[in-house]
């Protein structure tokens, strides 16, 4: 392969990332203003909702307990608060016959996917705010929220992930 070649190779990859640069700064900036505003972004296909914390909290504040299991730590029972991810769903009125998962992304580009069997168990998958009687701090702030997804029937602790800015059904 000629210097020519790989240049003119080199020189469209580059072009590539860039648009691909351009089209996720927008993604970027909404998922950041929706973690400072406490809010979560729900989509399904084309559809796309925001809830505030106010309206998150009306849709049935729960507070339950959960055994958290890190590789550093014992497992240990912890105190929650939150509202079950299946009244959030329902909030913003998804049909949920022909789904198959949910995806939930943190700020810090962890992503989880829970199957819809999981996520409409009753007293299993939580949005939570609360952590033992106190609301979840930042990711700046040494945190895990705003929001935290709890799988209360996850033995591990594998499948919780902080800083929660969207859901995606799918």
């Amino acid at each position: 392969m000629s210097n020519r070649t790989i240049g003119i190779i080199l020189f469209i990859l580059i072009i590539i990332m860039g648009v691909f640069g351009l089209i996720n700064r927008q993604m970027v900036k909404d998922n950041k203003e929706a973690h400072e505003n406490a809010e979560i972004i729900i989509k399904e296909e084309e559809k796309e909702s925001k809830l505030k914390f106010e309206d998150i909290v009306d849709l049935g504040e729960e507070e339950f307990t959960a055994v958290l299991d890190t590789s550093d730590s014992n497992p240990k029972e912890h105190n929650y608060t939150g509202v079950p991810l299946s009244n959030i769903i329902e909030e913003v009125k998804i049909n949920m016959e022909d789904k198959k998962q949910v995806i939930i992304k943190g700020i810090d580009g962890y992503t989880v996917a829970l199957s819809i069997k999981e996520v409409m168990d009753e007293n299993n998958v939580y949005l939570a705010y609360k952590f033992n009687g106190k609301f979840l701090k930042s990711k700046e702030k040494g945190g895990s929220g705003p929001y935290q997804i709890i799988v209360r029937k996850d033995q591990f602790s594998q499948r919780w992930c902080k800083f929660v800015v969207e859901l995606e059904v799918k």
